[in-house]
């Protein structure tokens, strides 16, 4: 029976107040209940408008229905034919603007909420399933994955799936990438991550930690010293943008990248307990309004801050980031600074002391769309701040381009790669995730993964 509720089933919460004081996830899940009664909202359209939004193309309605049906095991494995993550893409992932932009129900009140459910089900399973994952036979091919992120996971599991012998090279001392050091505990458990990623482990994938591809190894070593037939990068956007103003080299400056790497995945939020300690002021200013930006604002909130300011140069209309990052850092207590833009960062014996700011009026709109911030004359002010992170954006690292000359970049550092294939200018090296597009969302990294993986499948079935 059809539930015609125009409202999604709400998830509970952790209370705001008791939330800043810890790291524990914020949003709780569905209960089984829950969850089929949400399921029951579904129209199983047959068109299945919600597909086409979902970058790697999950079978939304037909997991669903299994959902509606109790058969909460059968719903993963509809899933896991497209998604290898979906306990991470259950959290993460901005549905709103992807398959929930497009279900019917949304036209009139709340769409399904396909996120929450999808969730659910790998919840439900990684605590209640006791099915072993078996590696598929080996064909004897040889692919090389670098970066352990969301692009490298996906490539390197549909790859492994189809039989081929997969090594990932990851940077870092635990593979994940942004999903272990960019976000927060609060909204994705580490344990969780560390689960899904070795579930793709058991599908065969050796993954090889500390190795810098770049440094510690070029792409054309992989091929020609290592027997890699093909190479797909997938090695991420880890390198901030700062805003070139007056004091960002002062002490108690961070970049986001810095400030949640400490965090999240050394720890500092367990220090003394972990080795990594991160110095925070009493008044924190963030810089920027993306989900990186909340994400800083909400940890330092965690971390004992009194005042955090989200400091953006456009509205609220305009903030990028989304809309339940927003509504929780506000029912947590961050303070929004709209229509301010920092024009430089004055110290006091060499640490922060205050943030100089001009206020911002909307313009015409600029080449994104969006109205353009334009300055008010002689409206200067100051902010007393300890603490300044700035979280404006990251760009690909330039070590892979610059020790091979062959692959061609964008200008800006990103890796140029065929928009249906991801091959690159270099034969047999694929790319793709924010290493081509700019830093952008974990699902559209998948996405990339996916499409890779199959170009490298049909050109080296046939050997």
């Amino acid at each position: 029976m059809i539930n015609n509720s125009l409202e999604k089933v709400k998830m509970q919460e952790q209370d705001p107040q008791k939330r800043i004081k810890n790291f524990e996830e914020v949003s709780l899940g569905y209960t089984p209940e829950e969850a089929i009664e949400e399921a029951r909202r579904c129209l199983q359209c047959k068109n299945r408008p919600c597909v086409s939004k979902c970058p790697v193309a999950v079978p939304i309605p037909e997991f669903i229905k299994e959902v509606v049906e109790g058969k909460f095991e059968e719903a993963y494995k509809i899933i896991t034919t497209a998604n290898n993550l979906p306990a991470v893409c259950g959290r993460v992932c901005p549905q709103e603007s992807q398959c929930e932009s497009k279900c019917v129900r949304g036209y009139k009140g709340e769409p399904v909420a396909i996120g929450r459910l999808e969730r659910f089900v790998a919840d439900y399973h990684m605590k209640n399933s006791k099915e072993e994952i078996k590696a598929v036979p080996t064909n004897g091919i040889k692919v090389a994955v670098v970066g352990g992120g969301p692009a490298g996971l996906t490539c390197a599991a549909d790859l492994a799936k189809l039989g081929y012998e997969i090594t990932l090279f990851e940077a870092l001392h635990k593979p994940g990438g942004v999903l272990v050091y960019g976000i927060p505990e609060f909204r994705l458990p580490k344990k969780l991550v560390k689960d899904e990623i070795e579930n793709i482990k058991k599908l065969g994938v050796k993954i090889e930690k500390n190795v810098i591809v770049g440094k510690s190894i070029t792409v054309e070593e992989l091929k020609t010293k290592k027997g890699f037939e093909s190479v797909f990068i997938g090695s991420g956007a880890g390198l901030p943008r700062f805003m070139n103003i007056e004091g960002e080299n002062l002490n108690g400056v961070y970049s986001s990248n810095e400030f949640l790497t400490r965090v999240n995945l050394m720890e500092a939020y367990d220090f003394p307990n972990t080795p990594t300690p991160v110095r925070l002021g009493k008044n924190v200013a963030v810089i920027g309004g993306g989900n990186v930006a909340m994400d800083s604002a909400r940890t330092a909130k965690r971390l004992g801050a009194e005042h955090v300011y989200i400091v953006y140069r456009r509205s609220e209309d305009e903030l990028p980031a989304r809309t339940e990052e927003v509504h929780h850092a506000k029912e947590e207590g961050i303070e929004f600074k709209l229509l301010n833009n920092p024009t430089r960062i004055l110290e006091k014996d060499f640490w922060v002391d205050k943030l100089e700011c001009i206020r911002m009026e909307l313009g015409e709109p600029d080449s994104s769309g969006r109205r353009r911030p334009v300055p008010l004359e002689n409206s200067e002010f100051l902010l007393d701040v300890d603490t300044v992170i700035i979280a404006i954006g990251q760009r690909p690292n330039p070590l892979i381009s610059h020790t091979t000359p062959e692959i061609k970049t964008e200008s800006w550092g990103g890796i140029i790669a065929d928009e249906v294939t991801a091959e690159t200018s270099k034969e047999n090296v694929y790319a793709g995730g924010d290493v081509v597009s700019g830093a952008a969302t974990v699902i559209l990294a998948m996405g990339a993964g996916k499409k890779a993986a199959k170009a490298i499948h049909e050109k080296l079935k046939n050997k």
